[in-house]
């Protein structure tokens, strides 16, 4: 079961959450810009339309999209020809991604790190349980990729792109779909995380693992192990927005990509 692409783009599109909708847009629709979804100077769809495509009314529209405009996100052309187009700012990706992630608090990420662990290790267990080795294709096709880009946008979207795809090799439709959503709230904050190459190594560790979990049929162990991917990068995440890269609550017991706790606190370097 394979995703067309513009599975993604067409999750951008789709309603808001009910809580604080301005935000919600502003979130949905910046976090697609940085992850290149929404390219440099395209034209989004009229207010009227949009509105309707998010759910929100047109009022709440407007202010998401002033707030997009202070941010430089999106520019507004009046006349004929004229609505609102992407544009990408100059300077620093980081810079701007670090601001938007001083927009969540640490209760919403921890929330989002808890509906996320839940989607990816149920999809990983069904995957285990329904794929067929043929089936893992498209899986190691992005393991490679991610292990062969250095380009941190790059970078984010092949991470996502990985769940969603292990989403779709559990061959549940609705899991897929929440896949693709979780990476239109928080792919591009993964930019954040995905820079530093040595915590590449552990990922690329980790989604070794998965695959060869799944492969194996290994239903819990696939479970476990997908959910202690996205663990530890919303755990980095909430560092991050808490000002304190090496943890604010003490260190964490650390844990090879196979799911064991190590006394050395050393992560291996993974294999299938």
């Amino acid at each position: 079961m394979q995703r067309d692409p513009g599975d993604v783009r067409r999750a951008v599109f789709t309603p808001v959450d009910t809580q604080a909708r301005v935000d919600a847009v502003v979130r949905r629709l910046g976090d697609a810009i940085e992850l290149g979804l929404l390219a440099d100077g395209e034209q989004l769809p009229g207010e009227a339309d949009l509105a309707a495509q998010l759910g929100v009314s047109t009022v709440t529209l407007r202010e998401a999209l002033m707030a997009l405009r202070q941010q430089g996100l999106v520019a507004t052309r009046r006349g004929r020809g004229g609505g609102s187009f992407v544009t990408v700012p100059d300077g620093p990706a980081e810079d701007r991604l670090r601001a938007r992630l001083s927009d969540w608090s640490i209760e919403e990420l921890r929330d989002l790190s808890d509906y996320w662990v839940a989607v990816s290790g149920t999809a990983a267990r069904l995957a285990a349980q329904r794929t067929e080795p043929g089936d893992l294709r498209q899986l190691r096709r992005s393991l490679g990729e991610l292990m062969d880009t250095a380009d941190t946008a790059a970078r984010s979207r092949i991470y996502g792109r990985f769940h969603v795809e292990l989403a779709a090799a559990a061959q549940s439709a609705r899991l897929t779909r929440e896949e693709v959503t979780l990476q239109t709230e928080v792919g591009a904050l993964m930019r954040l995380v995905l820079g530093e190459d040595e915590y590449l190594m552990d990922v690329l560790a980790r989604h070794r693992a998965v695959i060869s979990a799944v492969h194996d049929g290994a239903d819990d162990r696939a479970r476990a192990l997908a959910e202690q991917c996205v663990q530890t990068s919303m755990a980095r995440l909430i560092e991050l927005r808490l000002g304190t890269p090496d943890g604010a609550r003490g260190p964490r017991p650390k844990e090879d990509p196979h799911g064991q706790r190590s006394s050395s606190g050393a992560l291996g370097s993974g294999g299938s």
